[in-house]
């Protein structure tokens, strides 16, 4: 097996003397090959190689333009906005010297310059896995039209509670398959709404349509599966289902898809707890024309915890989304920035370092809408007033994170405490029916919401909230 070559974000640049023009060789073959070479090489996703200086130096003027607007590489967080593994951001100096590069001419430069090749890995990224699931039979995609969001069930089949240290996705057609994301349902949901399909599947957008447990991994161009830590397992009970979403982008002419899951389970169990945390506001409502609608959640963290990774999300119409956390200390940890949010290139970002971060902590999250006719993602013309929803013309405000807590012990207490947390956020952006939504509640929110609307107006004030939120606390120990 080749090793993966993993190179650094940033790549040196060699010294340019005074008048001299850049050259493949020596300058830009080392960027190319860090950079873009993961995509853009046979057999990956990218419809083209730059591998070679005559498949870079044809393009030369295109490559100049597309890092000069920073549309590639696919690249969204800020600079400055959180440290992440495997980052694909250019420097200016990088991005200045391909344009110098591209005005010279693409000059080859002496062979001598040239570097050595970059190396993949073969197969699996992650290791060999315990368990490869297959998205049935193969999904036919058409040559033209829409995209498709397609959801598989894919059953562990497990016999009792065990734990998953890496999942890993392989698009089985990479002409079609833009990127996959990947859940954990243990209700059996997910398989319910698949019962009558041929293949295990069902037509999704967004996310899975059900009340998913958690969100696993997430695959895009680009990404890098590494072998995981067996400390950081994460729990999974009998009878859990796989839910993997995968967004088809027909290639021009008629392709099937087979593609597949790689799970390797742990043993022993993990010293550390793992688990799922997410932020939501459904109570987006955006008016046809708002060119600026702002979307806003706040969650307090119960206990402390360290950040692993997050995966923002929204639809077509987001263009700004930020994720601060503001400590106990006044310290603010900035978590995640996206200036120019694009529905195509979603994908979970592992940050280089866990993000430490003590009980108290009030993550913000804030998302920014364009509903205009000037937005040409609007997948509505004219405008139409957007709501929240699992529909593609629907929107979303949601942040997943990967949460790593002291020991395995610590998870249920920690999701029982944020699941409290998430609703008394969603109570206090007014989503009044949050409540019903609530494991174990069984139809009786609104009953229970009126025992502590005192004044009967229909919504809870703060003091009315804190007295429901202390009641579901004692019923939840």
């Amino acid at each position: 097996m080749i090793k993966l070559a993993l190179f650094a974000s940033a790549v040196l640049v060699a010294p340019v003397s005074s008048g001299a023009a850049p050259t493949y060789n020596q300058d830009i073959a080392p960027i190319l090959n860090s950079q873009c070479a993961l995509c853009h090489r046979p057999g990956e996703v990218a419809p083209f190689s730059l591998l070679t200086y005559q498949d870079a130096a044809k393009r030369a003027a295109m490559i100049a333009a597309v890092t000069k607007a920073h549309i590639m590489p696919p690249w969204k967080a800020e600079a400055g906005y959180g440290t992440f593994q495997h980052e694909r951001r250019l420097t200016p100096e990088q991005i200045a010297l391909i344009d110098a590069w591209a005005k010279a001419g693409a000059p080859e430069g002496n062979p001598k310059d040239k570097p050595a090749a970059p190396g993949f890995t073969e197969g699996w990224a992650g290791g060999e896995p315990s368990l490869v699931l297959k998205t049935g039979s193969g999904f036919n995609v058409p040559a033209q039209g829409n995209d498709r969001f397609r959801c598989f069930v894919l059953p562990l089949n497990l016999d009792k509670d065990t734990y998953i240290q890496t999942v890993e996705f392989r698009p089985g057609n990479r002409s079609v398959v833009h990127h996959g994301v990947i859940y954990v349902d243990e209700t059996g949901a997910a398989r319910r709404r698949a019962a009558n399909s041929p293949d295990g599947s069902y037509p999704c957008f967004g996310g899975p349509g059900v009340a998913a447990t958690g969100l696993i991994a997430g695959w895009a161009p680009g990404s890098i599966t590494t072998p995981g830590d067996p400390q950081d397992s994460t729990p999974v009970k009998k009878g859990t289902d796989l839910v993997l979403q995968i967004h088809y982008h027909p290639s021009g002419k008629p392709e099937t898809d087979i593609s597949s899951v790689g799970v390797t389970f742990s043993n022993p169990p993990p010293t550390h707890g793992k688990t799922s945390v997410i932020m939501v506001n459904t109570s987006i409502d955006i008016a046809p024309g708002d060119s600026a609608y702002v979307s806003k959640s706040s969650l307090t963290l119960p206990r402390d915890v360290e950040i692993s990774a997050i995966f923002p999300h929204a639809h077509w119409l987001c263009k700004d989304m930020k994720v601060d956390a503001f400590l106990p200390s006044g310290e603010i940890t900035h978590l995640i920035w996206i200036k120019d949010w694009d529905f195509n290139w979603q994908g979970a970002y592992h940050y280089d370092k866990p993000v430490a971060l003590p009980k108290g902590t009030r993550i913000d999250m804030t998302y920014t809408f364009d509903n205009s006719d000037k937005n040409i993602r609007n997948p509505s013309s004219p405008p139409a007033r957007v709501q929240f929803g699992e529909q593609t013309t629907d929107e979303m405000a949601v942040a997943f994170f990967t949460a790593i807590l002291p020991t395995p012990e610590d998870v249920a207490p920690f999701q029982r405490d944020m699941r409290l947390a998430m609703l008394d956020s969603l109570l206090a952006s007014g989503d009044m029916s949050a409540l019903s939504r609530l494991p174990g509640m069984n139809g009786r929110g609104r009953q229970v919401m009126q025992m502590f609307d005192k004044n009967g107006d229909g919504k809870l004030d703060e003091d009315e909230r804190a007295a429901l939120m202390n009641f579901l606390r004692m019923m939840m120990r």
